[in-house]
This record gives structure tokens, C-alpha cells and sequence, in this order.
């Protein structure tokens, strides 16, 4: 049963991102917007991993490119990479940004723009597609533009990118009195 959680992870993910965000305004509505964006990275992030491992694509073409055609990223890899490495860290996260300082959620928000980034460094060493590269960039931009730009509008927050790490800090230090660092559920 294990070895079918390793291969399929990424289709269960799939579907619980769509569920997350079709309850997000639920289970978010009392949280303040730094809490929340934090929160966000982790539908976005399975939604992301669905275009990425889809059919094993990613692996297939890390270990192309980046193995020269050995297996150098194992199923066993990928699935402890994303699960407990990406999931597991945006919920610690947004548990310590909830708990202790809000400003421990650009945890999660740094994950994101790692994640952008080598997507982006892949498409420019290979010059092609790299499964994850559309809703890396897509998502992850918009989203951590939007955190940067301190802007709950995507659009105009992805204009004001280029604010964005005095933004973040401010967004985020703004919120990180021990009064905001309060457990979001009573």
C-alpha cells in the first residue's frame, strides 16, 4: 500500500488542493491576510504539483537532464521531497506563523520563490518546458507578488514586484506583535 502512496501522492494532493480552496473562505475567514497567504502556498502548491509530476513528467525529466539519463531522483525521492518537504513544511509554517510569529510564514512564501526559481533556471539551462514551469510561474508569482506587493490584487501586486522585500517585511512585521501571534482557533 505504501508504494502506491510513493507513485500516486500526486493525484490525492490534486484533489485535496481543489477542496482546500473550495472551503479556503471557510476555514480562513477569522485569520489575518498574512496567516492566510501563508496558508494559501499549500493549494497552490498541489495544484502546481499536479502539472509538475503528473505521469511521473518531472522525475522523467530531471533524471534526463540533470542524470544525463540515470536514475539520480527515485519515486521514493519525489514523494519525500513534496509530501513531508513541501506540504509538511508550509503547514509547520503556517502553524508557527499562527503560534509564534507571524513572520515565520514567509517560510512557506520562501519555499514558493525557490521553487519559481529553479523552474525558471531549468527552462533557461534546457531552453524548454519543464514540467511545473506554467503554474510555478502562473501561481507562484502571482501569489508571492501578491505578499510582496502587500496588495490583495494579484494583478496589480505582480506590477509592484519590484517593492517587494521591503513589502514582505513590512507586511509581515506589521502583524508580528505577540498580540497577532495568537492561535487562530480559540
Amino acid at each position: 500500500m505504501f508504494e502506491r502512496l510513493i507513485m500516486y501522492w500526486v493525484y490525492g494532493g490534486a484533489l485535496a488542493g481543489i477542496l482546500l480552496l473550495i472551503m479556503f473562505p471557510l476555514l480562513t475567514g477569522s485569520w489575518s491576510v498574512p496567516l492566510t497567504l501563508t496558508f494559501f502556498h499549500l493549494p497552490m502548491y498541489m495544484l502546481h504539483q499536479y502539472e509538475e509530476h503528473d505521469k511521473d513528467r518531472f522525475r522523467i525529466f530531471f533524471n534526463e537532464t540533470i542524470g544525463g539519463g540515470k536514475e539520480v531522483l527515485s519515486p521514493l525521492a519525489v514523494f519525500i521531497i513534496n509530501v513531508p518537504g513541501v506540504w509538511g513544511v508550509i503547514a509547520i509554517a503556517t502553524y508557527l506563523a499562527a503560534n509564534i510569529n507571524i513572520g515565520l510564514g514567509l517560510i512557506a512564501v520562501y519555499l514558493a520563490v525557490i521553487n519559481g526559481l529553479v523552474h525558471i533556471g531549468h527552462a533557461l539551462l534546457f531552453k524548454r518546458y519543464n514540467p511545473g514551469l506554467v503554474t510555478g510561474q502562473l501561481s507562484f508569482c502571482l501569489l508571492v507578488c501578491t505578499v510582496f506587493g502587500s496588495s490583495n490584487f494579484p494583478v496589480v501586486a505582480a506590477l509592484r514586484c519590484r517593492q517587494s522585500a521591503l513589502s514582505l517585511r513590512s507586511l509581515y512585521m506589521s502583524q508580528s506583535s505577540p498580540m497577532h501571534a495568537r492561535r487562530v482557533h480559540s
